[in-house]
């Protein structure tokens, strides 16, 4: 057997003749095949020197495991004012939150927004020695008492937030949670 050089001219030769042989509108899909084929080289081979996957690749973290956002709300004050401090609240959908309640105030109060709690997911109450868990609409809070509801927002929109105590409402005990 005889050995084949390949030279640089044989190549030439060859891919001339190929292109001589084929209809020019065969040479648009060629020019194409060559292109796709090229970019996926380099894009393998940029990958290779640089593993470094994008921040949308990270893998998710359970909502459960993320460290909360602590908010604070007083329900009342210590002079008996009948009032949320602060009365507007803004969460961002899908962060957890451990929204600490507290009443310093010698009446009980109502935390009560139902359409809110329908916007979210609670995780749990602690109130006390006391979890508890699953859908939660109103929180009661004696006096000198605090409550912690760990929840994570998923519906984004306002929502009024009011103590049903008879009176406290006509007072003013009122606010707005408002999720984005």
């Amino acid at each position: 057997m005889q050995a084949m050089q390949i030279t640089q001219d044989s190549v030439r030769d060859s891919v001339r003749d190929s292109v001589r042989n084929q209809p020019p509108w065969m040479m648009g899909r060629k020019v194409a095949r060559s292109l796709v084929v090229g970019l996926g080289w380099l894009l393998g081979a940029w990958l290779a020197l640089f593993p470094i996957a994008p921040a949308w690749a990270a893998p998710p973290v359970a909502l459960s495991k993320q460290p909360p956002i602590e908010v604070s709300v007083e329900l009342g004050t210590a002079a008996g004012e009948l009032r949320f401090v602060p009365n507007h609240l803004e969460f961002e959908a899908g962060k957890r939150y451990t929204l600490h309640l507290s009443n310093n105030s010698p009446t009980k109060h109502y935390f009560t927004a139902k359409d809110f709690a329908d916007g979210i997911w609670s995780q749990k109450v602690d109130a006390g020695n006391v979890e508890v868990k699953g859908a939660i609409h109103e929180l009661e809070l004696r006096p000198n008492t605090v409550a912690d509801w760990v929840f994570v927002p998923v519906r984004s929109g306002r929502y009024a937030l009011r103590c049903t105590v008879p009176g406290h409402t006509e007072a003013g005990m009122t606010g707005e949670l408002v999720i984005h």
